[in-house]
């Protein structure tokens, strides 16, 4: 007898709400959280180093430096600066169409500093993206539209918007992807930026050398700023490489799309040319750059009420309203029934 009301209860279903099952939905977020819930553990588990990944780069930085100072002839510096075989083709192909420019191989290269590549030659893989993706993308949806058929019930304007829309996603695709990794980059800079400058004065303070400043602050901020502790680290490896200072602290500014570094670098050099004292200098910096991260903290809450009207609206009142007026549903239901 059990087994018969198991079966006839499986056959006609669990309770529903406007005609969708209720255990099935139940069943599904249990999946869900299930899944998050591994996911949270698997990346707690998996934590690594943030330096890890860029010590690599750094020691590459210094052995360059180095090379560039011991090496007496060409050729031993090719040795420690190694070459890509395929970013060769295509400068190459580049070169041989006649398309490469001098500033635009430029800012694709501080395009590429900004976004933490540190690879030059990656510079002429931007530029052959522009040339080839369009052709490949476009010529793909050209062919797919008008050539096998696809989209038959779109009208003429809308095939050639689709076309139109392919060939533009190709050509502004590595811009789009490099902006964004300088801009989410750039905003970690900025929030940390506050606390370098903080350190930084407290180690100019204790009598440390730039040189020794930069690499100690570098240290202290691996772990909560990781981007920025590997600009300080370069910067620290540089001073020490160099033959003018100046040109590492360009450096910075030149690898940091932000204009409080570009503050910060005109601090470094009026100091290191005219001898003025560094803590005062660099405690305003710091007191400016406080208020201008509070500032912007006060200009995301007030926005917060405006964002948050959409998904009030969207997510948290209909669940709201399932909450309370699903039981009462359901008893009318069974009532009726």
């Amino acid at each position: 007898m059990t087994n018969l009301a198991i079966a006839a209860a499986a056959t006609t279903g669990g309770p529903t709400l406007l005609g969708i099952d209720v255990l099935w939905v139940a069943t599904i977020l249990a999946a869900v959280a299930t899944m998050a819930v591994c996911f949270a553990i698997y990346a707690a588990v998996t934590v690594r180093d943030p330096m890890a990944k860029r010590v690599k780069s750094l020691n590459e930085r210094r052995e360059q430096l180095k090379a560039g100072i011991t090496a007496s002839t060409t050729k031993k510096r090719a040795k420690i600066v190694r070459q890509n075989d395929t970013t060769d083709r295509m400068r190459g192909i580049l070169q041989s169409m006649k398309v490469l420019q001098d500033d635009q191989l430029s800012e694709a290269q501080q395009k590429l500093a900004q976004a933490g590549i540190r690879s030059k030659d990656l510079a002429y893989a931007v530029i052959f993206s522009r040339l080839v993706l369009p052709i490949v993308l476009g010529g793909g949806a050209a062919l797919a539209i008008y050539g096998l058929g696809y989209l038959p019930d779109y009208s003429p304007i809308q095939k050639f918007g689709v076309f139109a829309g392919a060939t533009i996603a190709g050509y502004k695709g590595a811009d789009v992807y490099v902006g964004n990794l300088i801009a989410k980059r750039t905003d970690l800079i900025r929030k940390g930026l506050p606390d370098a400058i903080d350190l930084l004065v407290i180690c100019a303070e204790a009598g440390l050398t730039v040189d020794s400043a930069f690499a100690r602050v570098s240290k202290e901020l691996g772990d909560a700023y990781p981007e920025l502790a590997d600009e300080f680290s370069l910067t620290s490896i540089e001073l020490g490489f160099l033959t003018e200072r100046r040109q590492a602290f360009e450096n910075l500014a030149y690898r940091v799309a932000l204009e409080h570094v570009k503050g910060v670098v005109t601090t470094m050099i009026q100091t290191e040319k005219y001898g003025t004292p560094l803590a005062s200098a660099l405690r305003v910096l710091s007191a400016e750059f406080r208020n201008d991260r509070m500032m912007r903290a006060e200009e995301k809450a007030a926005r917060l009420p405006a964002i948050m009207t959409i998904p009030l609206i969207l997510f948290i009142l209909p669940v709201l309203f399932i909450v309370i007026l699903g039981p009462a549903a359901c008893s009318i239901s069974d009532a009726l029934l």
